[in-house]
């Protein structure tokens, strides 16, 4: 149990609650810069705690389990989190940027779901390439956000709005992450809806 992949995912895992609290506090900009590089190493590990599964031949049942339920956490912590502190705002439509942090939020409980109803099936739902695609934005929107408060004077003048570069990457990439969740979405829900007969 204790191999190097699986210890890889849980120090991710007991990393986030660090990781939120360096969050919570909107205008500490050192904080954010601290969570920003966690953030990153966080990724990193990700990356490799599979790649040395794989690579050693050391796949566990502990580390297949463990590892999709780090990243929804650590997914769903960032985003909580950031909506508390004000952070999902952005000029013209102000907090309705929330609505993209929960629609990324809605479909990882509903596919959690649905993994487990078709488990005892022994149905598996591969994850897509439009998915990868998905995390790829989410996990770079989350983090240009984190990188935004913590460079508050990385701006760019555009006409007579003043825009942080990275927010406003960070919300963008988030609304792309929420257009391909539903439509990811949608492709597993399918797969699903075929066996609930």
């Amino acid at each position: 149990m204790l191999t190097l992949p699986n210890i890889l995912t849980l120090t991710r895992i007991f990393a986030i609650p660090l990781l939120a609290f360096l969050l919570w506090w909107p205008g500490w900009e050192q904080g954010y810069l601290a969570a920003f590089v966690l953030y990153c190493a966080m990724g990193i590990t990700d990356y490799f705690d599979g790649y040395l599964a794989r690579t050693s031949g050391t796949v566990s049942k502990l580390g297949i389990f463990l590892d999709p339920i780090a990243d929804k956490i650590m997914v769903a912590a960032v985003i909580l989190v950031l909506a508390a502190q004000g952070v999902l705002r952005g000029p013209y439509v102000g907090d309705a940027h929330v609505i993209a942090g929960l629609i990324i939020l809605m479909r990882e409980i509903a596919v959690s779901g649905l993994r487990e109803f078709l488990g005892p099936l022994q149905v598996s739902v591969p994850v897509s390439r439009l998915a990868k695609w998905k995390t790829t934005f989410q996990m770079m929107a989350l983090g240009s956000l984190i990188l935004g408060q913590g460079l508050p004077n990385w701006t760019v003048t555009i006409g007579a709005m003043e825009a942080n570069v990275p927010h406003t990457y960070g919300l963008v990439s988030l609304w792309a992450a929420a257009v391909l969740t539903v439509i990811t979405g949608w492709d597993y829900l399918r797969v699903g809806l075929k066996h609930m007969d």
